[in-house]
């Protein structure tokens, strides 16, 4: 039975990203416009960075739900830098260091404070979103170093800098998460937590590790954000980014559960999600319909999730029935047959003629059985004259 060829799910997230666009464009010509395409890659740069992130969080069975406030926090804490005098590449360091903080502490309280992922990241959420509204009293800080503007409106042959910081990101992350050992752990704990600290995985280190990850890749959202407006604001992030980072990882086959998903699908999903934001934008749909689309979005591609296990288990079940129960032979004699038909047709005969042949073997051993004459052994003197012994006279019986 020839083998079945799986179609890579990114491909049908794929699919639907061209479908999408070309709905959009045929309802508003300016979706169509290279600016609005320059506008669309530009805002999924930010949701894509968290998408990174978020996707290796995932891939251990985690959450990171404080991406979102980190967007703030990171982007204050650059513009707060270079209002102190530091340089703008200094202030973009401390920026990815704040968000390597708060990736250590999600993953030290996750780890050794045995709390679930959900609640961990949930309170760093609220905590990061306080921190630049008491630093700065809640106002925003305008950003003086216009080199810093190089991260957020540069640009290099032509092509954004922010699409193509997200490139590079993602394919770094795609290289540690398949040609390292350090994303065959990351795959592993989210598998089987106990099967792989069995194994001898370091699962703390694993689970730090994905959480500073996506500490880094929401810093970078940060500094994209503040270096776009050149302002800090304390409440950047504070929407629904989060939301759009995991609806992102999901749709793009993520899984929720661990162990399952790639980062072209995360890359896919999060470029979807950007579309549909913008889509409804230049349509003129009200803003308040997207929170809803996306939601339905989480919703279907959980509900896919959920189910994918049991219909893969019940449709290799079907293989197996179908693959037990031999289908007649319809094929039209043609006189013609290829190398495999005729290898597997020769292999047929040769065991029916072995079967035969042990069949007649074992007829013939049991018909000379049956036939051959039954000879006796001639008893010895000794024999004879034991059995042909007179038996001892037996007492007289009393009263005869």
């Amino acid at each position: 039975m020839k083998a079945r060829r799986r179609v890579p799910q990114e491909l049908g997230v794929f699919g639907v990203v061209i479908l999408v666009a070309i709905i959009m464009g045929l309802l508003s010509p300016q979706f169509r416009t290279p600016g609005n395409l320059s506008v669309l890659l530009l805002n999924g740069s930010v949701v894509t960075f968290l998408a990174l992130g978020q996707t290796c969080v995932l891939l251990t069975g985690g959450i990171d739900l404080s991406v979102g406030s980190n967007i703030a926090l990171t982007g204050m804490i650059a513009a707060l830098a270079m209002k102190a005098g530091l340089p703008w590449w200094a202030g973009a360091a401390l920026a990815i260091t704040t968000g390597i903080v708060v990736g250590l502490f999600n993953g030290l309280a996750v780890h050794y404070g045995k709390m679930p992922p959900f609640i961990v990241t949930f309170a760093t959420f609220g905590i990061s979103a306080s921190i630049p509204k008491i630093l700065t009293n809640a106002k925003s800080i305008t950003v003086e170093d216009p080199m810093f503007a190089f991260f957020g409106r540069g640009s290099l042959f032509h092509i954004p800098i922010p699409i193509i910081m997200v490139i590079v990101a993602a394919i770094a992350i795609s290289l540690l998460l398949t040609r390292t050992a350090t994303g065959v752990r990351i795959y592993a704990v989210g598998g089987n937590k106990e099967t792989a600290r069995l194994a001898g995985i370091n699962i703390a280190r694993t689970t730090v590790l994905v959480y500073v990850i996506s500490g880094v890749c929401a810093s970078f959202g940060g500094i994209i954000t503040a270096s776009r407006l050149m302002v800090g604001y304390p409440t950047a992030g504070s929407g629904t980014e989060q939301f759009y980072s995991i609806a992102s990882a999901v749709v793009g086959g993520v899984s929720l559960f661990g162990g399952i998903g790639t980062v072209l699908g995360a890359f896919l999903g999060s470029l979807l999600i950007a579309e549909v934001s913008n889509g409804m934008n230049v349509i003129g749909v009200d803003s308040y319909w997207q929170p809803l689309v996306i939601g339905v979005i989480i919703l279907l591609g959980v509900a896919i999730d959920t189910n994918k296990s049991a219909l893969t288990a019940r449709r290799k079940r079907g293989q197996n029935t179908s693959a037990e129960i031999p289908a007649p032979d319809t094929t039209p004699s043609t006189g013609v047959t290829s190398h495999s038909s005729t290898q597997s047709a020769s292999g047929s005969r040769s065991l029916a003629l072995v079967s035969q042949a042990a069949e007649s073997t074992q007829q013939r051993s049991g018909d000379s059985a049956q036939l051959q004459p039954t000879t006796q052994r001639t008893p010895t003197p000794r024999e004879t004259h034991s059995t042909t012994q007179t038996p001892p006279a037996q007492p007289p019986t009393p009263g005869t």
